[in-house]
């Protein structure tokens, strides 16, 4: 199935095994704008698929509200964007509740937020704002790449006591692949090895999973072996698998779509050195988007949009 397919089948899925799980958003009883909470209404009725005003504000903190008092919220965010809208309620109440009420209380919360490059979207809707989240103590963010991951990691933030954000990069919905009948669990804090290779590691999320696959694809043809990784999670982080990783092939690309300046990729960089910095050949490569707003114009989106040339180009560099 594809990405946003298996999405909603995670929200079936919980929402069948928890009566207390409700999804909450701006015309999600249509499935807009990506179609994964289409349907859910014939199935779980208005009291449990909501649609909202065009307050984010409102939404998530409702959320919190509900989280808080015994309820399970899934807020669709329309675009990651958004959030901005709201991040007093993210980022000073929900990310500190736990801490505030002294561990007295859950606030079992999820966000998703479709984010990223792609179709035009311009500078409102096409922003890669993950590492803002890592940066705030309190909060959970998972990331995935394939289908399977992402059945698996928003099952599992349904299912977590803590608020997680969920980042579903808006152009992987359509991607298809193979997902398990049995139900499984993703754990937060489980990285995967995409594809094994003994040169280079490339450490990647979302989109540029693939683009690195692709790069991976390129370059065995001229015998060199690349390993691609994808964290999922962010918060918590793997930090074991990517060491082991790094361990074996000493050389290590980390590849993300968003903005270079100030980004996960530059804290991946700086765990890698904690973890690795003996083992490593050579310095640590970084493949990211330029820092600028993501422009309307087709030609200049794609020109600020990392691909594989640009992870090829930074496996060649630490391979010198």
């Amino acid at each position: 199935m594809d990405f946003g397919e298996a999405l909603n089948l995670a929200l079936r899925e919980e929402m069948r095994r928890d009566g207390r799980v409700y999804c909450i958003g701006e015309d999600i009883v249509l499935g807009v704008p990506f179609g994964v909470t289409k349907g859910l209404l014939e199935e779980f009725g208005a009291d449990r698929v909501l649609n909202a005003p065009i307050s984010e504000a409102a939404i998530v903190g409702s959320a919190m509200g509900a989280a808080i008092t015994g309820l399970v919220p899934v807020v669709d965010m329309h675009f990651a964007d958004f959030v901005t809208c709201a991040m007093d309620e993210v980022a000073n109440q929900i990310a500190k509740s736990r801490y505030m009420f002294g561990g007295q209380l859950d606030c079992p919360l999820v966000l998703r937020m479709p984010y990223g490059i792609g179709r035009s979207g311009g500078g409102h809707h096409s922003n890669s704002v993950e590492a803002w989240f890592v940066n705030i103590p309190g909060l959970k963010v998972c990331i995935p790449s394939t289908p399977a991951d992402a059945r698996g990691l928003l099952k599992t933030a349904i299912r977590d006591p803590d608020p997680v954000l969920v980042f579903e990069h808006r152009g992987l919905y359509r991607v298809t692949g193979e997902v398990p009948e049995a139900e499984t669990l993703v754990p937060l804090g489980s990285a995967d090895v995409k594809r094994r290779g003994r040169d280079v590691t490339v450490i990647a999320t979302a989109r540029m999973v693939h683009e690195s696959l692709e790069a991976a694809r390129r370059l065995a043809e001229e015998g060199i072996e690349v390993e691609v990784v994808d964290p999922r999670s962010l918060v918590p982080l793997d930090r074991a698998t990517l060491a082991a990783s790094v361990q074996r092939t000493n050389r290590v690309v980390i590849a993300e779509e968003g903005p270079m300046r100030g980004s996960t990729g530059a804290w991946l960089a700086w765990v890698i050195m904690e973890e690795c910095f003996d083992d490593l050949d050579a310095p640590i490569a970084r493949v990211a988007g330029p820092n600028v707003p993501i422009p309307f114009s087709p030609p200049l989106e794609k020109f600020v949009t990392p691909d594989a040339d640009a992870v090829i180009a930074a496996a060649r560099q630490v391979l010198k």
